[in-house]
């Protein structure tokens, strides 16, 4: 089934009636571009383009001089605009998709090369430098003093993007309304760098070589990557001004001394530890929520991820929209992988998702950035997608299932509702190349593209410790955070331990469902700040609080896995799934030990799953 968002009768008025409302008004021009010069005298590179009437005497006057409209900006490290070598290329691939959708009806666009990428000057001093945020503030002062500005802004865009757009936000600056975050972090420590405390080698390493090519115009190490490998490519454009491009290449100079990733993350391996070599940097300087709290009720933010987004990016949009927690803030969660290129059900008519992301986004930047009345406030403030029911559903609060139902690991690969009376261990040999495969939620963090997600799963679940439960006797939602909670010892003094969900269906077809993970390390529990809301086991990932496992001693080991929505099917049993590695994407813990594994099953202490599950 698709994806459209008339299934379930969930909205008053779907996005997509909304966007029947909305048709496209004015053409999209060619764009200016300039630098902009900032407090430090880095030059940042920026597009801006102002919508054109359609009618043909709005074109012979020109492009709209003394018309002002509101903008929406896109804050970008992967090119704001590439120099394009033959027809056909599409220049903008990166913002073509904001483009094309707001500027036709009346939004101006405005696209900036963030400092030490594209055609700015500058180098980058981490991954989501904190010095953006203040080049930020300047860009907003610049887009409010031209002539074609009403002094109303907004920021949305995927990944880093949507990250970007809550710096901005949380600048305070007064022209700053609205911001819709697309599948971005909240946390980049927990939500993408190290989600459980594991450093996650796909970010570190893979990304990592798509950013030294992309920064360094190193055009012939694209090739991996999709969406930038494109032949007709030719490096960043430069502005308008530069006209031999030899300010480009004097910036591209410059990004040569960029630090890089792979290096900079093991000197952040615990949240919120200032790098050796400076004290204001840290994962929290690098992440929206160490700000955020600024632009609390006063900038109103839809946060949009989805089951299949990267690493641990769904949490970051619910702990925004938990944290935030205002009158307008939103939160839509679909079946969507990072950035809503698939549509990863797995009972999906075809992988291109038929939802319009954009056109939910549209309704809510025409109601605080256009002033326009749109209803969306009388919509309710989440949504979700069932997957296997493929419906969407309306909820007014976070988790939709406020009590969860208890399941106990048993002795013999059962997953059942009572414990054994006597207690019991499970022993299980963690091997280092046991892996979820290359079609996981991890890949298109480096930007490579997946349409099948775990096509492999029920041979990726064989080297695996495994407990399942009876078939149900009915259809059953589960939406919202699982929560295991395990009795392990280990015979090392630390380790890496993952959890996965999968649909068992009658015919014995293993479909996953979702996953988490925990570096043993980081097991001890603490309530969360007010900076990061959450409804999951929270800790803090930070030195003072890490603590090594005693070698054959059981302890508590608690925590969460991504979140979904996901219906089993009437004769369907539920498989948890545990394992010590994620060797395509996890670094080994601990290096070059593979662990054995004793969980305690049954008794009072037994280990236990606890399932958000509505009948």
């Amino acid at each position: 089934m698709p994806d459209r968002d008339d299934l379930g009768g969930a909205w008053r008025v779907p996005p997509s009636q909304y966007l029947e409302r909305r048709p496209k008004t004015h053409r999209i021009p060619e764009p200016r571009s300039c630098y902009v010069t900032l407090r430090d005298g880095v030059k940042l590179a920026v597009d801006w383009y102002i919508p054109e009437r359609s009618s043909a005497s709005a074109l012979r006057e020109g492009r709209g001089e003394g018309q002002r409209f509101p903008a929406i900006v896109i804050l970008t490290p992967y090119y704001r605009r590439f120099a394009v070598t033959a027809p056909g290329a599409e220049p903008s691939p990166n913002v073509a998709l904001y483009r094309d959708f707001f500027v036709p009806r009346g939004y101006a666009l405005v696209a900036v090369d963030v400092r030490g990428t594209g055609a700015s000057f500058g180098t980058r001093d981490s991954f989501r430098s904190p010095r953006e945020r203040e080049d930020h503030r300047e860009i907003a002062d610049w887009i409010v003093r031209q002539p074609w500005s009403n002094g109303v802004i907004g920021s949305t865009g995927i990944s880093y993007l949507g990250a970007a757009a809550c710096f901005l936000a949380s600048t305070g600056h007064p022209a700053v309304k609205a911001i819709a975050p697309l599948f971005a972090v909240h946390d980049t420590y927990a939500d993408h760098v190290f989600p459980g405390g594991l450093k996650c080698i796909t970010v570190t390493e893979t990304y990592d070589d798509l950013v030294q090519a992309l920064d360094q115009d190193l055009r012939d190490q694209l090739g991996p990557y999709p969406y930038f490998n494109d032949k007709r490519y030719a490096g960043p454009a430069p502005v308008d001004e530069d006209t031999g491009a030899s300010l480009r290449a004097s910036a591209i100079d410059q990004h040569r001394d960029s630090f890089r990733l792979r290096d900079l993350a093991p000197e952040l391996a615990f949240r919120e530890e200032p790098a050796p070599h400076d004290p204001d940097l840290h994962s929290g300087a690098c992440s929206p929520y160490w700000y955020m709290l600024e632009a609390k009720g006063k900038v109103a933010i839809y946060s949009i991820s989805g089951w299949y987004d990267g690493s641990a990016f769904a949490n970051g949009s619910v702990a925004r929209f938990l944290t935030m927690a205002g009158r307008d803030d939103r939160l839509l969660l679909g079946p969507w992988d990072h950035g809503a290129r698939t549509n990863g059900s797995p009972w999906r008519d075809r992988p291109a998702p038929e939802f319009s992301v954009m056109a939910e986004v549209l309704r809510f930047f025409d109601e605080h950035l256009m002033g326009l009345d749109t209803g969306i406030r009388e919509e309710a403030p989440i949504h979700y997608l069932t997957l296997h029911e493929e419906k969407w559903k309306a909820a007014t609060s976070w988790p939709p299932v406020p009590r969860p139902t208890r399941l106990h690991l048993a002795a013999g690969g059962s997953l059942a509702p009572t414990a054994a009376k006597s207690a019991s261990s499970v022993g299980y040999d963690v091997r280092f190349g046991v892996n979820t495969g290359r079609a996981s939620r991890y890949e298109r963090l480096g930007a490579f593209a997946v349409l099948d997600y775990y096509p492999d799963w029920a041979e990726r679940e064989s080297a695996m410790l495994s407990f399942t439960t009876a078939p149900f006797e009915e259809a059953t939602e589960m939406t919202g955070h699982a929560v295991v909670t395990l009795r392990v010892s280990t015979s090392e003094r630390d380790g890496s331990v993952f959890a996965y969900l999968s649909e068992v269906e009658a015919d014995g077809h293993a479909r996953f469902i979702t996953e988490g993970g925990l570096r043993m390390l980081h097991r001890k529990l603490t309530a969360p700040p007010e900076s990061c809301k959450v409804t999951w086991p929270w800790r803090t990932f930070h030195r003072a609080d890490a603590k090594l496992m005693q070698p054959n001693v059981a302890e508590e080991v608690r925590f969460a896995l991504v979140p979904v929505s996901w219906q089993l099917a009437k004769g369907s049993r539920l498989r948890l799934s545990i394992a010590g590695a994620d060797g395509e994407h996890f670094a080994q813990v601990p290096h070059g030990r593979p662990p054995r594994f004793e969980i305690t099953v049954g008794g009072q202490d037994g280990s236990f799953v606890e399932l958000p599950l509505r009948r």
